[in-house]
C-alpha cells in the first residue's frame, strides 16, 4: 500500500470561504483504489506554507506520493507549480504533460495549467487541477501509470517493459 498526502492549495479554501471539494475527491478516489491517505491540508496560496507542507510530507512523514489541487492557473497566486520544482531533485514532467494533454481533449481550456511533477527523493509530486471534475478525469487517466512509476520509484519493480 503506497502512502499519499493531499494539499489544497486554496486561499478561499484555507479561510473557510469554500468547501474543499477537490481535496475531499482525491483522499476518496486514493482509498478506494487501496491508497493509504496520510494526510490532507488546505493550505492558502503562499510558498512558505505550499514549502513546509511538502517537505514535511516528503522528508518526515515519507509519504510515496503528493497529489496537490489548485494553484496552478494564471493568477497572481497561484504558485503551487513553483514552489513544486522548488522541492524536487528530479522532474517527472510526463506525467503533467499526459494530464493536460488527455484534458486537452476534454477542454481546449486544458492549455492554461501551469502543473507540473517531479520527484523528491522518493516521493513523488503532482499538481492536479483545482476542479473536482478535472481532479476525477486526470485520475480515472493517469493513475494506473502512477502507480507503476510508485512502484519503480520506491524498488518494488524494476520492470519498466510492457509485457
Amino acid at each position: 500500500m503506497f502512502k499519499v498526502g493531499i494539499i489544497t492549495a486554496s486561499d478561499k479554501g484555507y479561510s473557510g470561504e469554500r468547501e474543499d471539494l477537490s481535496g475531499r475527491l482525491i483522499a476518496d478516489i486514493m482509498t478506494k483504489k487501496g491508497y493509504e491517505v496520510v494526510r490532507q491540508v488546505i493550505v492558502p496560496d503562499e510558498a512558505e506554507d505550499l514549502r513546509r507542507e511538502m517537505l514535511h510530507m516528503a522528508d518526515e512523514l515519507r509519504v510515496d506520493l503528493i497529489l496537490t489541487t489548485g494553484g496552478t492557473g494564471f493568477s497572481k497566486r497561484d504558485i503551487t507549480p513553483e514552489v513544486t520544482i522548488e522541492v524536487c531533485d528530479r522532474m517527472a514532467n510526463g506525467i503533467a504533460e499526459a494530464i493536460r494533454f488527455y484534458s486537452l481533449s476534454i477542454t481546449p481550456r486544458a492549455m492554461l495549467s501551469r502543473a507540473v511533477s517531479g520527484i523528491r527523493a522518493e516521493t513523488l509530486i503532482i499538481n492536479l487541477p483545482g476542479s473536482p471534475k478535472a481532479v476525477k478525469e486526470a485520475l480515472d487517466y493517469a493513475l494506473d501509470s502512477i502507480h507503476h512509476g510508485l512502484e519503480i520509484l520506491t524498488g518494488k519493480t524494476g520492470d519498466c517493459a510492457r509485457k
